[in-house]
């Protein structure tokens, strides 16, 4: 038995004596003594069917975890329905879920000295709650997604939640009927997954397969196959395997690896979220990370695969296609992925890889040639300039021409902004700045997708611009910029702009810029005062007061580094 196992202080001498009565009371017999105790942190919930299908993977974890020589012991976690939440109050709770998610593993897996953790998670902040976890602990580790969502059809048409969303801003605009409204709905999310999109669910799920801290494979499985089942049956026993050899998640999380993931992100064009997720892993596992790596790695990698939200295929789509597996392979014939990387099973990049064909399977379009990309690089673009000068992120996918200047809409919140579409006030040209919505000043930095899809809706997507210092669902797509940097509470210049200012956002030159002259700038900054906090108690009190900028990952612990 390993000495570095930290169940040994509770189930070993006789001074545990005490410890162990417990624990037999749960099932531990004398052999068992002898193993590894090995938490599955379980995400089960019915609040939202990205999660619904939790529960029998868990058993099958535990199942794994027995089969290696381990000990399981199943303990929950949170989760909250971005799709449920979207476009009201309750949607601020969502990335502090993800905090609440790390903070409640890490104080489970640390108060039960457990020797290992196998987390189950499906909707979108479970992984990255999960993955932070991780980091911190540095205790053997593996990430088991519960799936994705098969898609919903009618008439012939692939539906997603995005579909939903989408159909009210084509309903309010006068382009579908309510009978067509209905339809939709009534068929956009046929059971258990996560939404099927390339959104933030999948995109995670990709990236930490490409990091080395979940299966080959497991990212694009449908949550209600069989194949799930079983491969998270194989995950418990990788994971003892993982725990007899010392194999720690920062063995596996580090430069490299986290380049190889932002690689993997920007070939399947996933979700602006990844950046701000990406950020605070890095910021856990303890790994140098800025929001200009993003953009040195997107200025190199193309989009390789044909995904919504402005493509035309959900992620079981590209299972079929291939997966993860055979973006990654083309990544690592191009010199664009680190092939020495070592991933959970204990084997690199390159030796997992070495049996994926060289090419994509000419009998599908989901993932295109190398010499036939959608786009030559990356869709997550970094914007800079007066309006934000720490950054901003822009996702580029879906439109003509990345480039606006036009007139500033201003808002001071999500709902009223939305009214103002739905109302028909908004005009080709335009420029939607959605403040008061960042980390601090939500707080909870809420997703901007009701807005975003009402404009896809009326057709004005290449149209007109949108600004936030809020997030932007993965379902999103059009000429947006978010995690506008410094946020409005905090004094940052998208507090400053006045209805009817220029401003441009041009992905070609990296830019965000209000037009106005220095002066005037500063004559604005002088006279603006701060607003009071929304919350004054409660869980959004204590997280606006502790969260960091989104330039930096919108980390609660920045602040406690020594």
């Amino acid at each position: 038995m390993s000495e570095n196992w930290r169940s040994k202080v509770i189930t070993e001498g006789v001074q545990r004596s005490p410890n162990r009565a417990m624990l037999r009371a749960v099932g531990f017999s004398d052999d068992d003594f002898k193993k590894p105790i090995v938490g599955v942190a379980s995400a089960y919930s019915t609040i939202t069917p990205c999660n619904m299908g939790i529960a029998p993977l868990a058993t099958k974890a535990e199942d794994g975890i027995r089969l290696g020589g381990g000990m399981p012991q199943i303990f929950g976690t949170i989760t909250v329905s971005d799709g449920i939440s979207m476009g009201t109050e309750g949607m601020k709770y969502s990335l502090v879920s993800r905090d609440v998610i790390a903070d409640s593993i890490e104080t489970a897996c640390n108060a039960q000295s457990m020797d290992g953790v196998l987390a189950i998670g499906g909707c979108d902040k479970n992984m990255p709650g999960a993955m932070i976890a991780m980091a911190r602990m540095n205790i053997p580790a593996i990430f088991v997604y519960g799936g994705t969502i098969k898609p919903g059809h009618l008439e012939n048409e692939d539906l997603t939640v995005v579909s939903a969303f989408e159909a009210v801003g084509q309903y309010s605009a006068g382009r579908i009927d309510e009978v067509r409204l209905m339809s939709v709905e009534r068929n956009a999310c046929p059971g258990a997954g996560s939404c099927g999109g390339m959104y933030t669910a999948n995109t995670m799920s990709s990236a930490f397969e490409a990091m080395g801290m979940s299966l080959m494979y497991s990212s694009t499985m449908a949550a209600e196959d069989e194949e799930k089942a079983d491969n998270t049956l194989l995950a418990g026993k990788v994971l003892v395997e993982a725990i007899r050899n010392n194999l720690r998640p920062r063995d596996i999380i580090t430069r490299q690896s986290i380049e190889n993931a932002i690689a993997v992100i920007m070939a399947v064009g996933g979700s602006t979220n990844a950046v701000l997720h990406f950020l605070a892993i890095a910021h856990s596992a303890g790994v140098p990370l800025t929001l200009d790596d993003f953009e040195t790695i997107r200025e190199r990698v193309p989009v390789l695969c044909d995904l919504k939200p402005s493509g035309r295929y959900v992620a079981t789509d590209l299972h079929k296609a291939g997966g993860i597996p055979q973006v990654m392979k083309m990544l690592l014939n191009h010199g664009l992925i680190h092939g020495d990387c070592i991933t959970i099973t204990g084997e690199t990049i390159a030796e997992r890889l070495k049996d994926i064909p060289d090419q994509p399977r000419p009998d599908q379009d989901v993932i295109r040639p190398w010499d036939n990309p959608m786009y030559t690089s990356g869709h997550l673009a970094v914007l800079k300039g007066n309006l934000a000068t720490e950054g901003s992120v822009a996702k580029i996918t879906g439109v003509k021409n990345p480039q606006i200047t036009g007139p500033a809409r201003v808002f001071d919140s999500e709902e009223a902004c939305l009214d103002a579409i739905l109302a028909n006030q908004i005009k080709p040209g335009d420029v939607l700045v959605i403040r008061y919505e960042g980390p601090k000043g939500g707080p909870g930095m809420r997703e901007m997708l009701a807005p975003t899809s009402a404009i896809i809706g009326a057709g004005l997507g290449d149209a007109v611009g949108l600004i936030t210092d809020g997030r932007f669902s993965g379902g999103t797509y059009g000429m947006v910029v978010g995690h506008v940097a410094p946020e409005a509470y905090v004094g940052g210049t998208i507090a400053l702009v006045e209805e009817g200012d220029s401003i441009t956002i041009d992905a070609h030159a990296r830019l965000l810029q209000l037009n106005i002259t220095a002066e005037e700038l500063e004559k604005r900054r002088a006279a603006w005062t701060p607003r009071p906090p929304r919350y004054t108690t409660g869980v959004l009190a204590k997280y606006a007061s502790l969260v960091s900028t989104s330039s930096l990952g919108a980390v609660t612990d920045l602040n406690l580094k020594p």
